[in-house]
């Protein structure tokens, strides 16, 4: 059984808007670098100044807004000098949320925060009972179903927060953004903003230097076209090219990644998030798909990809199985100790030299409810998470820091997550998973893949295929 940690669960819109009448959480597969569950209650200091919209969390008076916390009501900054006590329920990452609650303790020794863990398929059900109820935690880990929660009223409006502490300008705009949705709760990338990221996740190209070397290649690939080129040379010199599990989400990220260089970044994220009249099929998709099935046509996935989950894929990878692999940051720490120096990671390269840095990916992230009694020692924490001492945290924890000015140093393998990572933000890059797009999108887009990959479906059917489904929840 692999070792290797699976995504953020935070990442998929899997069952949502399902079982539970209305309100029913999206589903994830685990990405979970934390390690075992437990609940921690502990203590935390000082406080802050009120700010006035559009000032730093220095400044004095007050930010305005609407409902909620929205842009235009009145927000304080200062956290309370009483003692306070708040509730945070979560599912993800069990070690790295008692650590950020403890340092956040320990920045503000009047706040206790109780942690409250709940496993994910557990965790769906609890929350939106919870959400509702007068005893409902003050801040609780995101998932895709709050978007159904702002109709509801039940998660608070952090625009206001966010123009008061300044988010914009260390948090990423594009992590921001995905944690927006508009009044409908189908449309993302606008409107209210309902979470803050804890840890970013990204998805780009792992590589075994010794076999890359022994393939012929002396460099790894800058283009796409250098990729192609490194994957034939491989297979020619014996060499499995790239370990791919389909079986669960390999295929998903191999195939968005090519998405990502080869079609507009902006129709993309449109097509993610729902806007209206975004379409798949296009030329340019068409083109990234029918590549795809020609890297699986030419024998440059392992035999057996539709049947190995990517886990053991990475596994294998780790072992020396081939020369590519493509997966996240998630993976980063195992294979770093399974391969030490002869393991490097670059952003997916893109179509001509020098294009924008592009990667999938999304955070482990927190929202406010809109029934807690202390929005401003709430707001704090998620303030918090993009601190320096916060940014340990969360790298130890195996996720980017979000704030990745404040990223720890690092070497090897983690040293190139860092600077891919700070060229995804710098360049807006950072793109939402695929299945995003609907709740039934992530069936379509597995089973869909393995039949490309099985030469049983053409690119412009399997497209049409995942546009029937964007277009049934949608509409057109």
């Amino acid at each position: 059984m692999s070792s290797f940690p699976s995504m953020p669960r935070g990442r998929r819109r899997l069952l949502v808007l399902g079982a539970a009448a209305g309100l029913a959480l999206a589903g994830c597969s685990s990405l979970t670098p934390g390690s075992s569950a437990s609940s921690s209650s502990s203590s935390a200091t000082g406080a802050g100044p009120v700010v006035s919209a559009g000032a730093s969390a220095t400044g004095a008076p007050v930010a305005s807004g609407s409902a909620g916390a929205g842009a235009g009501s009145t927000v304080n900054t200062a956290v309370p000098s009483e003692k306070v006590e708040l509730k945070l329920a979560f599912t993800d990452s069990p070690d790295m949320t008692k650590e950020l609650i403890a340092a956040f303790e320990k920045k503000y020794p009047q706040v206790t925060i109780t942690s409250q863990y709940t496993q994910f398929n557990d965790y769906v059900k609890s929350l939106k009972l919870a959400m509702s109820s007068d005893s409902a935690p003050d801040l609780a880990q995101y998932n895709a179903a709050f978007d159904t929660f702002v109709a509801a009223g039940l998660i608070r409006d952090l625009s206001a927060y966010e123009t008061a502490y300044g988010w914009d300008k260390t948090f990423p705009k594009s992590a921001l953004d995905e944690l927006r949705v508009d009044p409908s709760g189908k449309i993302l990338g606008t409107g209210a903003l309902i979470a803050v990221p804890g840890g970013l996740s990204l998805v780009g190209l792992y590589y075994n230097k010794q076999l890359l070397a022994k393939s012929g290649v002396s460099a790894p690939p800058a283009t796409l076209t250098d990729l192609e080129a490194d994957l034939a040379k491989a297979k020619a010199a014996g060499i499995t090219p790239i370990s791919v599990g389909a079986l669960d989400t390999g295929g998903l990220h191999v195939w968005a990644s090519l998405m990502n260089v080869s079609t507009d970044v902006t129709a993309q994220k449109n097509w993610i998030d729902g806007k209206a009249g975004s379409n798949i099929v296009t030329p340019e998709a068409v083109k990234a798909t029918q590549t795809f099935a020609d890297w699986a046509k030419a024998g440059y996935f392992p035999a057996a990809a539709n049947g190995t989950g990517e886990n053991d894929s990475a596994t294998a990878f780790s072992k020396g199985a081939s020369v590519f692999h493509i997966n996240g940051n998630w993976a980063a720490a195992q294979l770093d100790k399974a391969m030490g120096a002869n393991v490097g990671f670059e952003v997916m390269p893109p179509a001509k030299a020098g294009g924008q840095a592009v990667g999938n990916g999304f955070s482990v992230s927190y929202s406010i409810s809109a029934k807690s009694k202390h929005p401003e020692a709430a707001a704090a924490f998620l303030n918090f998470l993009q601190s320096p001492e916060a940014s340990v945290i969360e790298d130890k924890g195996g996720f980017l820091p979000p704030n990745a000015s404040a990223a720890p140093a690092a070497t090897g393998v983690k040293g190139d997550l860092k600077k891919a990572n700070q060229a995804v933000v710098a360049a807006d890059g950072l793109i939402p998973f695929p299945d995003f797009a609907a709740p039934a999108m992530l069936d379509s887009l597995e089973s869909g893949l393995q039949s490309v990959i099985a030469g049983r479906m053409q690119a412009q059917d399997f497209l049409q295929s995942l546009q029937t489904v964007w277009t049934a929840y949608h509409g057109k």
